[in-house]
């Protein structure tokens, strides 16, 4: 990936992530939530990628170099959305939200991963077997977990927002 296109994707995915945020009326705290959380997963993703190169699981062409690593983390922070999205799921289906937005990531994250790859293949590569495709089905599900957390930790729980509605009131 270049850094045009890593700066494109930036740009894009800042505009997503206003956009939800006005959409789904995020306090300030529910946004650095956000943020905090995309900010973590960013790591997790690079350590993930890191951890696939070193055991041959794929390649992706990556510059190692630090300001290129540092351009990527942006890129999978300004990729709060999700967790804004995940956040109001949530809020309104509970830990059962939760569960099936995990599950799902685990299908559907290695199969949109597999699909950017044989529509960019100057990307990268994914190795042979199951393995690679075993190894994005557990960190997708371990990002979403692990950035929900950080998010609640800094924002509180889904069910204790000011839009969330009373138990005596639900219709």
């Amino acid at each position: 990936m270049t850094t045009l296109q890593l700066h494109l994707f930036n740009c894009i995915y800042l505009a997503i992530s206003v956009i939800v945020a006005i959409l789904t009326r995020a306090t300030a705290r529910r946004l650095i939530g956000a943020l905090a959380g995309a900010a973590v997963c960013g790591l997790l993703a690079i350590s993930g990628i890191a951890l696939g190169e070193r055991l041959s699981w794929w390649h992706m062409s990556i510059t190692w170099a630090p300001w290129y690593l540092i351009l990527l983390w942006i890129d999978f922070t300004l990729c709060a959305y999700v967790l804004l999205i995940l956040w109001r799921i949530v809020r309104r289906f509970g830990w059962r939200g939760l569960a099936f937005i995990v599950l799902a990531t685990s299908i559907i994250g290695p199969l949109r991963d597999y699909w950017y790859m044989k529509r960019f293949p100057e990307w990268g590569a994914y190795g042979p077997g199951v393995t690679p495709f075993v190894a994005i089905a557990v960190l997708y599900p371990i990002m979403m977990v692990v950035g929900y957390a950080v998010m609640r930790i800094i924002a509180g729980p889904a069910r204790g927002d000011r839009l969330a509605r009373a138990l005596w009131k639900v219709a």
